[in-house]
């Protein structure tokens, strides 16, 4: 009776384990994919407040790293990081890369770092290739919205792994994310630190709930997608060849309700 209520006891234990998204990944070892980000920030899409000068409205770099369930780059409703939030205030990405790499060195949570230049306006497009692993399927990255206080946009862990195979294309729409290590409102607000920090949040049209928000759209149920990511798998017989830039049909993002 008592081995019994042991095992009951071990089972009902490992029951409650949380189990890593990356854990029934069976696939082929690596798979090579094509990222392609693009900008959806137009002035007809989000007229408030768009900037046309000092800096006008554009992208920084795309940085980002394929990982285990170990490691997180950013996460809603979770403190960002100190390489995050230089990222997300000016671009900086050394403090980021820092912690990645001590990521993969402590816990070997970390497959491989790629990045994708910055796009100079707020349409258009930048893309690279990335590595996935067997052990290493999830994908993060960020991209700042230049200019803004603490704006991002980005991915949290996207498993690209399905099971015994690899997935072939996925597509995500972006929205504007809150670092919350900076309290302005508007994208060209002056530095002005939270204290104390605040978790990262997802920017609504609603919220925050203030006139003064460069994204405040009280009249509409959502923000259209600031922006889109593809990530397109690239086969075998593609290998070792330049990978040709894949200019993806637009697909509007126009905001149809009257807005001041």
């Amino acid at each position: 009776k008592v081995i019994w209520t042991v095992l009951v006891t071990i089972l009902g234990y490992a029951s409650s384990l949380p189990v890593g998204e990356d854990a029934l990944c069976t696939a082929e070892e690596l798979a090579k994919y094509r990222i392609i980000f693009t900008g959806k920030w137009s002035q007809t899409a989000f007229p408030k407040q768009y900037p046309l000068y000092r800096p006008p409205a554009q992208w920084s770099s795309l940085l980002g790293v394929t990982h285990s369930s170990d490691y997180s780059m950013w996460k809603k409703n979770e403190y960002a990081s100190n390489g995050v939030r230089d990222f997300a205030e000016k671009g900086e990405a050394w403090a980021l890369m820092k912690e990645i790499e001590e990521a993969g060195e402590k816990i070997q949570s970390v497959h491989g770092i790629f990045s994708a230049p910055a796009i100079s306006s707020g349409t258009g497009q930048t893309s690279t290739e990335l590595e996935a692993h067997l052990r290493h399927p999830l994908v993060s990255f960020v991209v700042r919205i230049v200019p803004s206080p603490d704006w991002f946009v980005g991915i949290d862990s996207l498993n690209l792994c399905e099971g015994d195979h690899w997935m072939d294309e996925v597509s995500v729409d972006l929205y504007p994310y809150d670092a919350g290590t900076d309290s302005g409102f508007t994208f060209s607000s002056p530095n002005f630190a939270t204290i104390p920090q605040d978790t990262v949040t997802e920017i609504t049209c609603s919220s925050p709930s203030h006139p003064a928000n460069s994204f405040y759209y009280p009249k509409l149920k959502i923000l259209p997608p600031i922006a889109q990511v593809t990530m397109v798998k690239i086969k075998k017989s593609q290998l070792g060849l330049s990978a040709p830039f894949i200019n993806l049909p637009a697909k509007s993002n126009e905001i149809i309700d009257t807005v001041s």
